[in-house]
């Protein structure tokens, strides 16, 4: 079989390039099982007479060349025609010896470019870059993973979907989709990261505007998912359509790896995955779905009831003048993630640099009540949502606090709120409800400030009763349970 050679000839390209050299690049290159996978993936319309494919970082032509496979298997009798983009002048002898294989197929031609995808192609109004846009039938693509600087070039062409310092991968998923017919399919391998927070926001309204989300796959071991490879992101594939006619459910299917032997499916209504906000919540099982639909009973944000959710502000090696040991007269309490113990704020533990002396006003936090979450976590834990209450009665004799850079809090204005929000936070609900929102083990501050939570009422209703009670998940589950209909 045509891709079988492609691959055997994709190994002993990968034998030859060190490893190093391929991070640089965020070059990670798709196995065989996950290229067919993702070219099953396509409802293919056979009555046309010529269907027009993408590979976009193209690499080896792995993904092109399962896609023209799938069709000749399919027995489609028109005419296919490849354009792979590939800017890796290491890799381009093995890309056209592999395209060259599919040429030699009756009907299918290909076209390789070696111009940069990004800025060759007219995304912006408001770009100096010019070139030809091209429009395709069906785009499938394993884009590089690679941070760029927000002044890079590819940020520089795409404005409008841009937030900060840009990921190229979904820069190249925006250009796709520009690129992409009406009605027509993308299919991509790519990070986790998109689905949520404030940086990839731009990215989903464009997104959602022009797209509707059809499929999901998640692999359950991100280790597993490019072989040979270390890649820390977790990783899922994404099939796209570029229509305004929203679908009833989204097909979801996991796997532990990327062979595909264990693949379970499940069916999730479509606007219980795509949020108002344009967030999306990857669901795995009716029991998440649940999850999502008791939360979102819920009507009020942090922001609406006058909290939010903040990141601290001290980060130590670069204020390492200011750090102190032990108190001393007009020094403060610098608070460290690890003084989150047992739902409580235990200060001091004897770590180095938990005091602050300084006068600059912005390293210092009026005192006051405060919810306290930990932002890493590891994978292996039980919790990614980790609270501690801080109570300015208990550390009255200082007017400054200041809190570490690996700690998110919100400013309480009373006790009950404070211990309220915690029966949220520590409940098992609102812990599984992050966890289906966000696939990292970073706690986002923007992704909790736009949670449903209840009513202020309520939730000082729940933290007076918990203030009699042990700071367990066990209680906060109860007490919580009374208040969801």
């Amino acid at each position: 079989m045509m891709l079988n050679v492609v691959v055997k000839n994709t190994e002993r390209f990968l034998l030859s390039v060190p490893k190093t050299k391929r991070k640089k690049y965020g070059q990670f290159f798709t196995n065989m099982s996950t290229a067919k996978f993702m070219a099953s993936l396509f409802c293919f319309d056979h009555s046309k007479p010529c269907l027009e494919i993408l590979d976009a970082g193209a690499g080896t032509g792995i993904l092109a060349t399962a896609v023209i496979q799938k069709l000749i298997d399919d027995g489609y009798k028109g005419r296919i025609h490849v354009t792979c983009y590939e800017t890796d002048d290491f890799v381009m002898p093995v890309l056209e010896e592999n395209m060259r294989l599919s040429t030699a197929l009756p009907n299918v031609t290909c076209s390789i470019r070696t111009d940069n995808y990004i800025t060759s192609q007219n995304f912006s109004n408001y770009t100096l870059f010019g070139g030809e846009d091209f429009r395709y039938d069906y785009i499938i693509g394993n884009p590089p993973y690679l941070k760029t600087p927000k002044d890079a070039l590819e940020a520089l062409a795409m404005p409008e979907v841009c937030y900060g310092a840009p990921n190229l991968y979904f820069l190249f998923w925006a250009m796709g989709i520009h690129n992409l017919k009406e009605g027509q399919e993308l299919v991509y391998i790519i990070p986790r990261s998109w689905t949520s927070g404030a940086y990839f926001k731009r990215f989903r309204e464009y997104l959602f505007r022009e797209c509707v989300l059809t499929d999901i796959h998640l692999f359950e071991k991100r280790d597993k998912v490019f072989d040979g490879e270390s890649v820390l992101q977790e990783t899922m594939i994404v099939k796209v359509k570029k229509t305004r006619v929203v679908p009833s459910v989204i097909n979801i299917t996991t796997s532990s790896t990327s062979d595909f032997k264990d693949i379970s499916s499940f069916s999730a209504p479509y606007e219980t995955v795509v949020t108002k906000n344009h967030c999306v919540c990857v669901v795995t099982n009716s029991d998440d779905v649940n999850v999502l639909h008791t939360i979102n009973h819920f009507s009020k944000t942090l922001p609406e009831i006058n909290l939010k959710m903040q990141t601290g502000i001290i980060v130590d090696f670069r204020t390492r003048e200011v750090l102190r040991n032990e108190l001393e007269e007009g020094a403060y309490p610098l608070l460290y993630a690890q003084h989150i113990r047992e739902g409580k704020i235990v200060w001091p533990l004897g770590k180095e640099g938990e005091v602050i002396k300084t006068e600059r006003k912005s390293y210092l936090q009026e005192n006051g009540n405060f919810l306290l979450v930990k932002r890493f976590t590891s994978k292996e834990e039980p919790r990614r949502l980790q609270c501690g209450i801080y109570l300015k009665k208990k550390f009255d004799k200082f007017k400054y606090i200041s809190t570490h850079n690996k700690v998110n809090f919100i400013k309480c204005d009373s006790p009950c709120v404070t211990y309220g929000l915690y029966v949220l936070l520590n409940s098992s609900l609102y812990d599984c409800y992050y966890r289906i929102l966000n696939g990292s083990t970073q706690v986002n501050s923007t992704e909790i400030n736009q949670m449903p939570i209840p009513d202020r009422q309520v939730i000082e209703e729940m933290g007076r009763e918990l203030m009699h009670h042990e700071l367990s998940e066990v209680n906060c589950d109860k007490i919580l349970s009374r208040w969801i209909s």
